[in-house]
């Protein structure tokens, strides 16, 4: 399992793997999950805060995960630039919205295909990220960022 959890003050980067031991009749299967911290260093726009969850958001490999981000008061986010990034990456961009579309050029590579924010609700200030087939490697600290 993936455990994404949120903090809104500053980047806090923790790993942490451990192992779980499940008694399936006379077989042990070794289940190994992660524990990712996400949190935002900084807010990058005065005008809204950006609020995200307080509790974990949990996630098994190979799944999708909806990583929750919106913006307080509610404001249009549909034409203004939304960063979602991991800042240990290079290119640190996970997703980049800018004036109504993805640039899809700059994304880290591992991310390509995998990523997307909900057209529809970030004119109500839904900047939420979806994260598609959840991978081992997606963990780490992200950052959404609004410009």
């Amino acid at each position: 399992m993936l455990y994404f959890t949120f903090q809104s003050s500053r980047m806090i980067h923790v790993s942490n793997r451990r192992s779980l031991h499940y008694q399936h009749g006379a077989f042990t299967d070794l289940v190994f999950y992660t524990v990712v911290f996400l949190a935002l260093m900084n807010s990058c726009r005065a005008q809204s805060e950006v609020i995200v969850p307080s509790q974990p958001v949990v996630s098994l490999v190979g799944e999708d995960v909806i990583l929750p981000c919106h913006l307080d008061p509610v404001m249009n986010a549909f034409d203004i630039t939304v960063e979602w990034a991991r800042p240990d990456l290079n290119p640190r961009f996970v997703l980049l919205w800018r004036q109504g579309e993805e640039l899809k050029t700059i994304k880290h590579p591992s991310f390509s295909g995998r990523t997307s924010v909900f057209i529809d609700e970030l004119e109500k200030g839904n900047v939420s990220l979806k994260l598609s087939k959840v991978k081992v490697s997606d963990e780490g600290g992200y950052k959404c960022c609004l410009l």
